[in-house]
């Protein structure tokens, strides 16, 4: 494993610990607060963290495998990935 691939492999973790520190601490203001308002405010913010965290560890994960993949297979992971926020705003 080169020195590069390790470090993607760090910050893609580091990422991941935060996007999950963000959750559980919207969940325990939600719980806190006891406001379906304001719960459902902290839920919109979150809508924004989600995706925003799975492009970047991807960008990150396909940036540490550049030398690895074809640009073709780079194509087609973010394709996948625009296709999955798509599919998440239509109702």
């Amino acid at each position: 494993m080169d020195e590069g691939l390790e470090s993607a492999l760090l910050y893609m973790v580091l990422l991941r610990f935060l996007s999950g520190s963000i959750e559980l601490s919207a969940a325990t203001l939600m719980w806190k607060f006891n406001d379906l308002e304001k719960a459902l405010m902290i839920n919109s913010m979150l809508a924004l963290v989600g995706p925003t965290i799975l492009i970047v560890t991807t960008g990150i994960g396909v940036s540490g495998l550049s030398e690895k993949i074809s640009f073709l297979k780079i194509i087609c992971l973010f394709t996948g990935i625009l296709l999955i926020i798509i599919g998440m705003k239509i109702k």
